[in-house]
């Protein structure tokens, strides 16, 4: 297995990977864990009054291979998902996330509010003459995969990051799916929550090796590890809108 990894670490220079590691934990926890980071960690720039709330439109192929690969365990897979923040056009990103057990690798290309519009429309032409090649790769897989929007995942993160090994420490706070549209920008789509009450998703993130002053003040056993996605919390919270499937146990 590490000979596997290291091959895949290796296989592109401009490739930087990176651990991650999810939990789920409770509004206490949250408290305890701020009250720990505010004498070493700062917030990000760009968290705007505390934070601010990302909203992603997830793509999946005609298998719903993003899903089922994530479901079966399997340890290298893929997602494509749109990103915006605070529902505003001034920044949008196409990115695909790769992922290889703990270890993930983000790339991504600037789209416009006109191109974002066009996709969720079906078209798809305007990708293949793209000068990012992400767009064209996407283009591929829209064309040849069926790869179509599935689900729009909202929530509100807190990010703190320390710049010794480049750490990201996250608080993603009511997630939830959005329904009734795929059109990422309006900001009144009803949605439907996924987690239990009190409840939200603590991340830590960092290259190469995590700082002992971050593992710390981490404490063992204050969370609960989760290996389940945001994706597929919310896709499984509104597969009834994809198919017949009312019996499907969606109790988070």
């Amino acid at each position: 297995m590490g000979e596997s990894r290291l091959t895949l670490m290796k296989t592109d220079k401009k490739e930087q990977f990176r651990h991650e590691a999810k939990y789920l934990i409770g509004l206490k926890e949250k408290a305890l864990l701020t009250q720990r980071f505010e004498s070493i960690l700062n917030l990000d720039r760009h968290a705007q009054n505390g934070g601010y709330t990302i909203r992603s439109l997830y793509f999946d192929d005609y298998w719903n291979s993003s899903y089922e690969e994530k479901a079966a365990g399997i340890l290298m897979r893929k997602k494509y998902r749109i990103r915006i923040y605070n529902f505003s056009d001034r920044s949008i990103k196409l990115e695909r996330k790769k992922k290889f057990e703990n270890y993930i690798y983000k790339e991504a290309a600037p789209l416009t509010r006109e191109e974002v519009e066009k996709i969720i429309e079906g078209d798809y032409g305007f990708l293949l003459h793209s000068p990012h090649p992400l767009c064209r790769e996407f283009y591929f897989e829209c064309v040849t995969n069926v790869m179509r929007p599935r689900v729009i995942v909202d929530y509100e993160r807190e990010p703190w990051v320390y710049d010794a090994g480049t750490v990201r420490l996250t608080f993603d706070s009511n997630v939830r799916a959005a329904v009734g549209s795929y059109d990422i920008f309006d900001p009144n789509l009803p949605t439907i929550p996924v987690l239990p009450e009190g409840k939200l998703v603590f991340e830590v993130k960092y290259t190469e090796m995590q700082p002992q002053i971050i593992k710390d003040i981490i404490p063992p056993g204050a969370s609960e590890f989760i290996a389940v996605s945001k994706y597929v919390l919310c896709y499984e919270k509104t597969r009834y809108l994809h198919d017949f499937e009312y019996w499907f146990d969606t109790d988070y």
